[in-house]
């Protein structure tokens, strides 16, 4: 087995943060569709609803994919309890223009790119990731990467929480594959 780690680099670490952790608190800064939006805080969110936190880097392909279908949850979404927020690991403009060219209208928090404080305390190391938080603080849901079962996971939580009927976000003319490693 150890030449196996010395071929691959090691045991490899865990990707991100798994379900049934708890979520760390987090503050950070927030961009609506390129505009200063405050604060952000996860704690407060919770006291709402469930959050769906999907962070991101805007030259990431896997991310450029999958932010279009967040934004499908999050229209979905928008009237009940539940926040789904982007977590940008760029600066202020690009993410704007991120957020501008793939029609996204969701809160965009920025971990800071000299750093990555929030990013580094769930564990990432891949974008696109995305974690469903329960209003308990518990992580429900903790995906890497596009994978489309997981994605369809977390509206299914997300509208059973609501009590709405689970809406496909999908259209029927789209071909979505079915996994996409970020």
């Amino acid at each position: 087995m150890k030449w196996l780690d010395r071929m691959f680099g090691g045991p490899k670490e865990m990707a991100a943060l798994p379900a049934g952790s708890k979520a760390p608190d987090f503050s950070l800064p927030a961009v609506f569709s390129g505009k200063d939006g405050g604060k952000f805080s996860l704690q407060a969110a919770l006291q709402q609803g469930p959050v769906l936190a999907a962070f991101f880097k805007v030259s990431c392909p896997v991310c450029q994919y999958t932010l279009p279908f967040l934004e499908r949850i999050y229209q979905a979404q928008r009237d009940k309890k539940v926040t789904v927020v982007g977590i940008s690991q760029n600066d202020q403009r690009d993410t704007a223009a991120f957020l501008k060219e793939y029609g996204v209208t969701f809160p965009t928090l920025l971990d800071d790119p000299n750093g990555y404080a929030v990013s580094n305390a769930y564990g990432l190391t891949n974008v696109p990731t995305l974690f469903l938080i329960g209003q308990d603080g518990q992580i429900e849901v903790s995906s890497v990467g596009w994978v489309k079962q997981e994605v369809e996971d977390i509206h299914r939580k997300l509208s059973e929480a609501q009590q709405t009927p689970v809406l496909s976000i999908f259209k029927p003319s789209e071909d979505v594959r079915d996994f996409r490693a970020g």
